[in-house]
């Protein structure tokens, strides 16, 4: 379970509304289906918290459900585009590319 805040008000969110947790102007953001909630600890403490079977680190910035992607697109050189269950369209870095492939089995 993750403590995340909106609004002043403290919501334990279920690994499984997940849809990613990303950094963004120096808050860490858990982005669900009900919303975005803020959390107190840093991105590497909840990836540490986090089943390392569903969730992937895809940028120093951003960990992902796997279980929430809808699609991967490989054709971009040197990145891989992923869209996610709540239309959100992000990119794996360089230096994680190798991995996410691994993970994929390509």
């Amino acid at each position: 379970m993750i403590a995340g805040f909106r609004d002043n008000i403290l919501r334990i969110i279920e690994q499984e509304e997940i849809i990613r947790v990303y950094s963004s102007g120096g808050k860490i953001i858990a982005a669900t289906d009900s919303g975005e909630y803020f959390l107190r600890s840093r991105l590497y403490e909840i990836e540490e918290r986090l089943d390392r079977t569903k969730f992937v680190r895809i940028s120093n910035s951003e960990i992902i459900n796997l279980g929430r992607v809808k699609s991967f697109d490989l054709s971009f050189v040197g990145t891989i585009c992923v869209f996610l269950s709540d239309s959100t369209v992000t990119y794996v870095s360089r230096r994680y590319v190798s991995k996410i492939k691994k993970i994929l089995g390509v």
